[in-house]
């Protein structure tokens, strides 16, 4: 499988992606330091510089994945999250070049004050354009990583060629908008509760979504449990 790889950073997405069989032939990266890592690493991949300028078509027919960790500081805790109205606010980005490519998959990823900011809006989006998605939370330590921080995971598969003329998870939506993005933090602790995932009773609604610190400021712990 072929992968755009978006917001490339140094390139994370796809060092997993290519663990897992699949060949990146594209990347996206403003940073000029970020690109020059991406170029000793992938040395025959070509690297684009701006998502905004960014022509998706010339990638249709030849991308089976588009994925990118879209900017977190509109939706951040840690900044003063003006969403939409915040400059770095590119999903609308991402959602052009996933709609002129016309990948069989898309991956997005975002600190977990999305969820309640823009996540709906988000999946309607990905929806109204003929994917089938959810969200789904996942911690830092699923790998072994020493602190929970939380991070929402957004998965869509093309659902046919042309757009959707109504949403594709309507009842999923609204359970979602109902509650402000709960239950997507609901699922996450009921794979907690199921063995999946040992928390030490710190559940995602009692953490910082972002630094995965519990309310006194401390890491909080988490362990991987296989099923």
């Amino acid at each position: 499988m072929k992968v755009l790889d978006l917001f490339s950073g140094i390139g994370g997405f796809s060092l997993g992606l290519e663990r897992a069989g699949m060949e990146t032939v594209a990347f996206c990266e403003v940073d000029a330091f970020c690109r020059q890592v991406l170029a000793k690493h992938w040395p025959n991949v070509r690297i684009h510089d701006d998502v905004r300028s960014l022509d998706g078509n010339q990638y249709r027919g030849t991308v089976d994945v588009v994925c990118g960790g879209f900017p977190c500081q509109p939706f951040s805790l840690a900044g003063k999250r003006d969403g939409k109205d915040d400059d770095r606010h590119l999903w609308p980005e991402m959602l052009r070049i996933i709609r002129e490519v016309q990948p069989r998959y898309v991956i997005g990823e975002n600190v977990a004050g999305f969820i309640s900011m823009e996540l709906d809006n988000c999946l309607s989006d990905l929806e109204a354009i003929g994917y089938a998605c959810g969200a789904f939370v996942i911690p830092a330590c699923a790998v072994d990583a020493q602190h929970r921080r939380d991070r929402v995971w957004i998965l869509a598969h093309r659902d046919s060629d042309s757009e959707s003329s109504s949403t594709v998870n309507a009842e999923t939506r609204r359970m979602q908008a109902a509650d402000g993005g709960g239950k997507v933090h609901a699922n996450a602790n009921s794979a907690f509760e199921q063995g999946r995932w040992v928390s030490s009773g710190v559940h995602a609604q009692d953490t910082d979504p972002d630094s995965g610190s519990d309310e006194s400021g401390r890491p909080a712990p988490c362990k991987w449990k296989p099923e």
